[in-house]
């Protein structure tokens, strides 16, 4: 053996085994056991039905959905927020920093500041979401099982409250923007109603489709006795003298007739009612008729969605399912002293790999 084969040796033992026997050494005989609690939920949505389907889908309108309830619930279990109830009420520090003078590595600095203990929290807490199902699973490690299982249940029962709250901001929603939907449908149809009492007052005419069909009726009645005018005026001219009265007051009356007729007629397009010409009355009044029916089905369908909001805000569409209660380890499975052992074997030896064939490329090169 050369000179750069005992260096090539020294660096190995010193890269590779004296870091790997100090990793184990301090896994074996100074890292301190940690338990594991395990649990389990996901986020249901109240199925809809019943009456609500019977109003054309109108729940849709005011209806919440859980399409990403998951996602909201699994950022707030990595959250500050939730990091700093824990520590109110369970006692995160404490627990935590209690070994901090036996096991360094694996515990918590007495002297950490809040984002340095949420950076821990995501080493003790493993959030495992399936967007696909919905599921979560979360597994908390801690020092002791009870504790372990006292921060899972204080994160379930957290994760419960957030999600009263989500039902709660979402019903104050529905029913606000119900409310104003139907304030904006009585008010829109006050003012289709109103327009229509203004129509009315100024024309003197209640319903021009009932005045129009009086006015035919008239102008039947007339063309039925013109009719039978030409009638007794032809029958009365063949069998008497021109100079008859009874011919001249058939003419006249006939005469009377078409005059009235022509009248009539003149009635229908001229402007000399009190509301204007007829054909212009006759299409203001149906764009009335139009707008006040649009905003009595307006009403009646935010009056309807109103209702469902009301009924949606008297029951929980969304609640927190635990399908897997917390549980209490009987035995320590962190941390994974082979597991890690092996990895940490493994990177040295392949840092100490990558060095050795960096330093001879460099010296053949040389």
């Amino acid at each position: 053996m050369k000179r750069r084969h005992w260096g090539l040796m020294l660096s190995f033992v010193l890269v590779v085994l004296v870091p790997l026997g100090v990793t184990i050494f301090y896994l074996a005989v100074v890292a301190k056991d940690q338990y594991s609690s395990l649990a389990g939920f996901t986020v249901r949505q109240e199925e809809q039905g019943g009456a609500s389907e019977l109003l054309g889908g109108l729940a849709a309108l005011t209806g919440s959905t859980a399409s990403g309830d998951g996602d909201i619930l699994y950022e707030f279990v990595l959250s500050q927020a939730l990091i700093r109830s824990v520590e109110e009420h369970v006692g995160l520090r404490v627990h935590y920093t209690e070994y901090w003078s036996e096991d360094p590595v694996f515990a918590l600095s007495p002297n950490s500041s809040i984002e340095d203990i949420e950076s821990y929290w995501q080493r003790i807490v493993r959030v495992s979401y399936d967007q696909g199902s919905g599921l979560i699973e979360l597994r908390v490690q801690a020092f002791n099982p009870e504790k372990a299982q006292d921060i899972a249940r204080h994160v379930i029962a957290e994760s419960q409250d957030m999600i009263n709250a989500l039902n709660e901001r979402a019903r104050a929603d529905a029913m606000s923007y119900a409310q104003n939907d139907l304030e904006e449908a009585v008010e829109r149809l006050k003012k289709a109603r109103e327009a229509m009492t203004a129509f009315r007052t100024r024309t003197q005419i209640v319903d021009p489709t009932s005045d129009l069909q009086g006015r035919m009726g008239v102008m039947n009645n007339l063309q039925q006795q013109l009719a039978m005018g030409l009638i007794d005026f032809d029958m009365l001219s063949g069998t008497t003298a021109t100079a008859d009265p009874r011919l001249q007051q058939a003419k006249r009356r006939i005469e009377v007739i078409r005059k009235r007729i022509t009248e009539e007629r003149d009635s229908f397009s001229g402007e000399d009612g009190p509301g204007g010409a007829y054909p212009d009355l006759m299409a203001e009044y149906e764009g009335l008729v139009v707008d006040r029916e649009f905003a009595e089905q307006s009403y009646r369908a935010a009056l309807a969605a109103l209702d469902i909001a009301r009924a949606n805000a008297a029951r929980q569409s969304r609640y927190l399912a635990t399908y897997i209660e917390p549980t209490q380890a009987e035995t320590s499975e962190y941390p994974q002293r082979w597991l890690i052992g092996g990895l940490a074997g493994l990177f040295l030896l392949l840092g100490w790999a990558i060095m050795a064939m960096i330093y001879y490329a460099i010296r053949d090169r040389a």
